[in-house]
């Protein structure tokens, strides 16, 4: 027993209490809050921050990091033990540059400003959302400057801190590739007879529709003992801990694959952190090991098997049988081909997979040319227009179906959205190696999800933050991230 890390856990502990704290918090926010509770909340919050700032910034902590990072104390810890310690480490250090005052004010401004998009989202009024947004990113600048390295842009900083190693160096061959793949797809999607989905617009009751999602998470796994599923304005998971995990969806009576693949997608998140070992929970290393990781395996849920004829052979009868009027006269044929028709449109959580990562591009070069000070905040509805309509030939009509259509900016998540796409070729790469190891068809259409969910909690969730995604895929496929494997998947999908 190393008596230095024993004293760190009681540190960590005082930690993972204030954090799980401020995300209940948040997640009351999203959910079921009232409207007028929001601005005293967040003040709460920014409190709260500050406690959670002055437990992790402390004297004390840092000697005893320091102490567990010589080479004789490392000699001492066990694997698990080192992995948190190197963790905590880097932790710390981003948040310790900068001043506990401004680290709290932000985490109350990122808190109010959720509410105040929602609002701007549903009157279509980017003008009353505009002061917040430029607020927090005039504040990622700031923090930028206190944490940048020399010689890196403050983008490849906020990059790393979703991926690590991953810049827009590597990101724009990534993206150059995939570009490549998908406008000549897309255009052969066009010259194709159209796909008829007019039952995807039918009345759908939202009850049933929150009937039948809780049964397709459970299909897939979720297990409702340790997680709920309630309803918010954008979709999201948010975790306290293994055997506390919280998802999102949100119904459209009009739109029934909305929800569907929400909940497929959210439940994949969710399978990630309840399958993370109960030594690990409650810790620094306690999460999934990156937001690409973390979105390879809600794709491969939500794409690999969601979207595929197999996965829908076993439950099409109870998905018809619940919305008796509206599926009556539709086949599985016409549905799985209705669930993957490619065609651009505005929203991306409801494209389809192949113009997807296009959408993620959009945001990916809006957020640089921003922090790259190419871009003002006030632009940023004209900019995104022009580039939907460069990379999809579409323009928004509205805000509401454009720039203001996703919650992440408000929560200061810039350098997010590459993860996105990042967590596509990952799920195509583990696919692809699953599929020589497990009949993965088979599986599916037997109705038998629980190998390959198993598989994942062996080979993926598991393991929490203690390997990287690189060194994950290494030990699971034996390369690195291979972008190759999802145009490949791409091609095959949408050439046939």
């Amino acid at each position: 027993m190393n008596t230095n890390f024993e004293e760190l856990k009681t540190y960590i502990e005082r930690q993972t209490a204030l954090g799980t704290a401020i995300s209940m918090l948040h997640w009351d926010n999203e959910t079921l809050a009232p409207k007028e509770a929001i601005k005293n909340t967040s003040g709460i919050i920014g409190i709260l921050s500050g406690e959670y700032y002055h437990a992790a910034v402390n004297d004390r902590v840092m000697e005893l990091l320091d102490l567990l990072l010589e080479g004789k104390e490392q000699e001492t810890l066990d694997w698990k033990e080192k992995a948190i310690v190197h963790t905590m480490a880097k932790d710390i250090d981003i948040i310790k540059k900068i001043p506990a005052k401004e680290y709290m004010e932000f985490q109350e401004l990122t808190s109010e400003a959720a509410s105040i998009w929602a609002k701007a989202k549903q009157t279509n009024d980017f003008s009353s959302y505009l002061p917040t947004l430029d607020k927090i990113i005039q504040t990622l600048k700031r923090f930028a400057k206190y944490r940048v390295k020399p010689g890196q842009s403050s983008y490849d900083m906020m990059l790393n801190d979703y991926e690590e190693g991953f810049t827009t160096k590597e990101l724009d061959i990534f993206f150059g590739k995939i570009r490549e793949t998908v406008v000549p797809l897309l255009k052969k999607q066009k010259e194709k007879q159209p796909v008829n989905k007019a039952y995807n617009e039918r009345y759908y009751a939202k009850d049933k529709q929150a009937e039948f999602g809780r049964f397709l998470a459970e299909y897939v796994g979720f297990d409702f003992q340790r997680g709920v599923l309630a309803e918010s304005e954008h979709p999201f998971t948010m975790e306290f801990h293994n055997h506390d995990v919280r998802i999102t969806t949100h119904y459209l009576e009009n739109n029934l694959e909305s929800s569907i693949f929400s909940i497929i997608h959210e439940a994949g998140h969710g399978l990630y952190e309840m399958g993370v070992q109960d030594a690990l929970t409650l810790t620094p290393v306690g999460h999934g090991t990156s937001m690409g990781m973390h979105e390879s395996q809600s794709r491969f849920f939500e794409n690999m098997l969601g979207r595929s004829r197999s996965f829908w052979v076993p439950i099409w009868d109870r998905l018809q049988n619940t919305f008796q009027e509206s599926l009556a006269d539709v086949t599985l044929d016409q549905f799985i081909a209705g669930i993957n028709k490619a065609e651009p449109d505005f929203i991306r959580t409801e494209s389809d997979e192949l113009t997807y990562s296009l959408h993620i591009m959009v945001r990916y070069e809006l957020e640089r040319m921003i922090f790259n000070n190419e871009l003002e905040t006030k632009d940023l509805p004209a900019a995104w227009n022009e580039k939907y309509q460069e990379y999809l030939g579409i323009t928004p009509p509205t805000d509401t179906l454009g720039v203001l259509q996703d919650l992440h900016w408000s929560g200061g998540s810039f350098g997010y959205f590459p993860s996105y796409a990042i967590g596509n070729a990952v799920a195509a790469q583990l696919y692809h190696y699953m599929d020589q190891k497990l009949p993965m068809e088979k599986l599916l259409e037997e109705g038998n999800i629980a190998p390959i969910r198993e598989f994942l909690r062996e080979n993926v969730h598991q393991w929490g933050m203690t390997k990287t995604t690189n060194e994950m895929l290494m030990e699971i496929t034996g390369e690195p991230l291979n972008v190759e494997y999802y145009i490949t998947y791409l091609t095959k999908k949408y050439g046939e």
